[in-house]
């Protein structure tokens, strides 16, 4: 498949004029590409700019406001219930990590919980946020029923990421971002876009039986990472955030690709926590950083070149990407067609 090399940088201009052709503000629309051109650096495309005619479409519909300012609905200091007004969810996120961040320096530990809420991108991207205020981050998302039950045939609970980001004496946080299925509907996505099958553990067709039709799975369902396991986790964290913002649940969250012009409905949850009041002061970045060696430096099996610490492996791809992002002749025509369709002259290749 054809492929065009892209700088970081000029891609993330590229995003931001096309959010602003729709009446983002230029800072909203700098968050939001950032942390859309931020999974495509990693190598997490699911999560990237392909995601981005779809943010158009919701927001030439209404579904999405470009001009939607998030706003707190209750606050009890170290935990606070926000509505994101349907804005943007990079938009609403970056305004509750903030909050969530300032709230941790004054009481130690922190959650902002947000309703009315739209995709946020990869968890991972906020989550390093807060490890970079010298915290323990979290952040996590619910999303539309996608996944069954053990032994069920319905979807009734959404692949729900979590990630965690621990900050440590490098200054590189370990990073942990993960959905609860066994791959991201996004991966799903991008294989049928290409044509090509997706492995046998990933997802069953509408009848609830396995698949490696990329399209069936897309009309059926997701499966749960580690079975019961990752479905006991997804429905927890879907109540940690849409029950605890008095957002929506379940089926109340609506398809990420359905109608364009109703709202997603979806909530998110972030803490924050201020380790570095612990144990004198010392916290526990040395302890984060000498971990991740014990890991790094634990006996490989037989083939294995290196281990990997959580995080290592996305911050490899951020430089190994350094020079460009490498994306799909498919997804730029459709991006360049985009432009043509907001007016733009500028094209991203060519």
């Amino acid at each position: 498949m054809t492929t065009h090399s892209i700088a970081a940088p000029v891609l993330t201009d590229w995003v931001r004029e096309l959010l602003q052709a729709q009446g983002v503000s230029a800072s909203d629309a700098q968050i939001t590409a950032e942390s859309l051109v931020s999974a495509d650096v990693e190598g997490v495309a699911s999560h990237g700019v392909m995601l981005l005619p779809m943010y158009l479409d919701r927001l030439r519909a209404g579904s999405v406001k470009a001009h939607a300012r998030p706003c707190v609905v209750e606050d009890l200091g170290g935990l606070v219930v926000m509505s994101a007004q349907q804005a943007l969810g990079q938009v609403s996120s970056q305004v509750a990590v903030r909050l969530a961040v300032e709230r941790a320096q004054v009481h130690g530990l922190s959650a902002v919980t947000v309703r009315d809420a739209f995709h946020f991108g990869a968890a991972s991207f906020w989550a390093r946020q807060v490890a970079a205020a010298h915290m323990i981050g979290m952040a996590f998302s619910n999303t539309r029923p996608l996944m069954p039950a053990p032994g069920g045939a319905e979807r009734v609970v959404g692949n729900n990421p979590v990630a965690m980001a621990f900050p440590s004496v490098s200054g590189d946080p370990l990073v942990v971002d993960m959905a609860m299925s066994a791959t991201a509907m996004g991966k799903i996505r991008l294989a049928d876009a290409k044509g090509q099958a997706i492995p046998q553990g990933w997802a069953t067709d509408a009848q609830g039986e396995p698949t490696t039709s990329a399209a069936q799975a897309i009309a059926g369902m997701l499966l749960p990472a580690a079975g019961p396991k990752g479905f006991g986790l997804a429905v927890a964290i879907d109540l940690l955030c849409g029950a605890l913002s008095g957002g929506g649940v379940g089926a109340q969250v609506q398809p990420l690709y359905g109608d364009a012009a109703t709202p997603y409905n979806c909530a998110h949850t972030f803490i924050a926590i201020d380790a570095s009041r612990l144990h004198g002061g010392r916290g526990v970045d040395s302890e984060v950083s000498a971990f991740a060696q014990v890991i790094r430096q634990s006996k490989r099996a037989p083939g294995v070149e290196t281990i990997y610490a959580p995080g290592d492996l996305e911050r490899a791809r951020r430089q190994e990407h350094a020079q460009g992002v490498l994306l799909g002749a498919d997804l730029v025509d459709k991006l360049q067609q985009e432009a043509q369709r907001s007016g733009l002259k500028t094209r991203l290749v060519g």
